[in-house]
């Protein structure tokens, strides 16, 4: 986010004149890329990816084809693309060919296709709407509990609809026994209401965030210019496909020897790993090292868990980056985990968790984390104020539509109000739910700015994939209290669920998608209304084909054969965190507060001093994701992208820093390709848990 502040502030309110760069960006007609055959090709793929993409997450548990934002599925079939298919209709005819265009809207709809029915999120509701009843027992009191809660609301779960009563009875305890060992068939009937339900729930998220995307995207693209790293290898990877004299050939991009050499790298890495797996005589280059036993011993057993671990595409994807972003991201980690050192020495309770879980944060290091997520949102907000001033006056009729506003996807207009009217269903669908209204209202704002914040991480951090460590539901509970506090009692229950199926792990957010969609599609001049319709198309396709093979693969295979987490572990979150609610929070002093505002000023602290000293190498973006799981696997990868990109640079100048740039696409690339061959073996074989990048 180079000079955030300083971009923000010279925006005038009125909408500049768009750029045209090459004959390609900034026209005001809008033409090309969506042709009758990409449109068969993208909702096919939808259908393919809504059916594939759960199978390979859940089943298989194997590298995602979503969940990561440089998406893997959708970099597959830009490759096969390019590779296979252009060359064989190029021999056929020369304009048979797909076009770039062609190739990016297709990239475009594949990003939605393969993220909406991937893991986390939203595609937990299956198994959340039913975990709880199966693993119920005694002792932890979940039937009853829900069952208590949630009678006046029975369409929140298929448990509880079954019977038509709002009681678990013989229908809804076989309709979840059948699930979890694999016995009949689905009965559709019974799970169509509850899955409407939360589909409806879904749709309204995802119109909320197209239409924040549609408003944010110039501010974020042009005035802030934001880097969009993971944008440069499509692109890259598509510059010569239109050239007259690229008929039969690779482009520019695939005749470039150094690409080939960070290739060549990631593909030994990953074909020896992958071939260990299959021949244990096959040499091996460990991935990842746990660094448990080698600080076992007090103040350093303090920083818990801490992995050496090894991921070409991350290192790729970090030399991208400016060097105040990529050291951030490892910095702040260590700045946390420094803490947890020096509130040993202070007297703080030691961590005393086993290794794999220690030291993921105390509650002071959590409300730290938190301060600076909800203070680094509003900040982003006070820097676009003029331009989010621009469109809210366009939304009223007080201000003439620009020249730039003509390029845009939607109108200011259509994209504030298509944002206001789905907010409101989300309220009003919260409080149908049982939620109180404030209690929904500050759950949605804490998430929306959760995901600006996550968004900007992927924007401009590059990171591959997002978890921020904490919920909105969590956060309000540690700073008011459970039940008997501001929560009340009976909007606890139902809160609980949403938190867990849309809010608690967001690492297949859509806002990011989005913003590489849009941006795709204004600079490279594809036409707005039909891709937005081909995309809107992608999404309801691959999310009710995922939410029926979710459904399906219960029934087929058993629930207790899936994947830990969608199986169990987080679908048992919603029941488990209304239970501990219910039974009191720990920590709720009023220090938290204090610490809240600690991260909240720090964040605002580093971006002013970011925009007035031109030196300042610290951005606090790196603050937002210090206690999720991706900063903990990624640091390693982060730290030598980083080091490579400043040695480089230091020593050989920005132009040998520039050339050398290729050799890490080729990285990226190479680890792309190992994916979707890997993940082609490991499906004819029968393979699980095979992963080449953790999410």
């Amino acid at each position: 986010m180079s000079d955030t502040i300083a971009a923000g502030e010279v925006v005038t309110g009125q909408e500049p004149t768009a750029a045209v760069s090459g004959g390609r960006a900034g026209g005001v007609t809008r033409a090309g890329g969506v042709t009758w055959r990409v449109v068969l090709l993208c909702l096919g793929l939808a259908v393919c990816f809504g059916y594939v993409v759960p199978i390979s997450d859940t089943r298989m548990a194997n590298t995602p084809l979503g969940s990561q934002h440089l998406v893997p599925g959708a970099l597959h079939v830009m490759l096969i693309m390019l590779l296979l298919l252009n060359p064989l209709l190029g021999w056929l005819s020369r304009r048979a060919r797909f076009a770039r265009r062609e190739i990016l809207v297709v990239y475009i709809c594949c990003l939605f296709s393969c993220m909406v029915p991937s893991f986390g999120a939203e595609n937990m509701a299956v198994s959340v709407m039913i975990a709880p009843f199966y693993y119920g027992n005694a002792s932890n009191g979940w039937v009853k509990l829900l069952q208590t809660n949630l009678s006046s609301h029975p369409w929140l779960t298929p448990a509880l609809w079954a019977d038509g009563n709002g009681t678990y009875g013989p229908k809804a305890q076989t309709l979840v026994a059948n699930w979890y060992l694999g016995t009949g068939q689905p009965p559709w009937a019974l799970w169509l209401v509850p899955l409407v339900a939360w589909a409806a729930l879904c749709v309204a998220l995802y119109i909320m965030l197209g239409c924040l995307a549609a408003m944010v995207r110039a501010q974020w693209a042009e005035n802030e210019a934001l880097t969009f790293p993971l944008l440069r290898l499509p692109l890259e990877m598509t510059q010569d496909v239109d050239r007259d004299d690229a008929s039969g050939q690779l482009g520019r991009f695939f005749r470039n020897p150094l690409m080939w050499l960070g290739f060549s790298i990631a593909v030994v890495f990953q074909m020896l790993n992958g071939l260990h797996l299959y021949f244990p005589e096959v040499p091996f280059i460990p991935q990842s090292i746990d660094t448990g036993p080698y600080l076992a011993e007090p103040p350093w057993n303090q920083i818990g868990f801490m992995p050496i671990a090894l991921y070409p595409v991350a290192v790729g994807i970090s030399y991208l980056l400016t060097t105040e972003v990529s050291f951030s991201l490892w910095f702040f980690l260590w700045f946390m985990k420094f803490q947890l050192i020096a509130a040993y020495y202070l007297g703080f309770m030691p961590n005393t968790l086993p290794d794999s879980t220690a030291g993921w944060g105390k509650t002071f290091l959590k409300m730290q984390q938190i301060g600076a997520t909800l203070g680094y949102a509003s900040t982003v907000l006070w820097i676009g104020r003029l331009h989010y001033r621009h469109v809210v006056l366009r939304a009223v009729g007080r201000a003439p539509v620009g020249p730039r506003e003509k390029t845009e996807i939607l109108s200011y207009p259509a994209a504030f109000w298509g944002f206001v009217l789905s907010s409101l269903f989300l309220l009003g669908w919260s409080v149908a739910a049982g939620i109180r209204f404030d209690i929904a209202l500050v759950m949605w704002l804490t998430y929306g700015a959760t995901v600006i914040g996550l968004t900007r991480l992927v924007i401009e951090g590059g990171f591959l994939f997002v978890q921020q460590g904490w919920s909105p539901l969590g956060f309000i509970a540690q700073m008011t209290g459970g039940a008997g506090g501001y929560l009340g009692t009976s909007s606890i229950v139902p809160a609980s669920m949403v938190n867990s199926i849309v809010m608690l792990d967001n690492r297949s957010v859509l806002l990011p998608c989005y913003l590489h969609a849009f941006k795709l599609a204004h600079d490279e001049g594809i036409a707005s209304g039909p891709l937005l319709s081909l995309i809107a198309a992608s999404v309801l396709i691959s999310l009710v084909v995922g939410f029926a093979v979710r459904v399906q693969m219960g029934y087929s295979h058993g629930g207790l054969t899936l994947h830990p987490w969608f199986k169990e572990n987080g679908a048992n979150s919603a029941a488990s965190t209304a239970s501990n609610l219910f039974h009191g929070v720990s920590n709720t002093s009023w220090t938290n507060w204090c610490w809240l505002a600690s991260g909240w000023l720090g964040s605002w602290l580093l971006l002013l001093l970011r925009a007035r000293l031109t030196w300042f190498p610290i951005h606090p973006v790196g603050w937002l994701l210090v206690l999720g799981f991706p900063s903990h696997i990624l640091w390693v990868s982060v730290f030598i992208g980083w080091g490579c990109k400043v040695l480089v640079t230091r020593y050989g100048g920005v132009d040998t820093m520039r050339k050398l740039t290729p050799a890490f696409l080729g990285l990226v690339l190479g680890d792309v390709t190992m994916m979707l061959f890997w993940l082609i073996i490991d499906g004819w074989q029968g393979r699980t848990f095979h992963t080449l990048v953790s999410s």
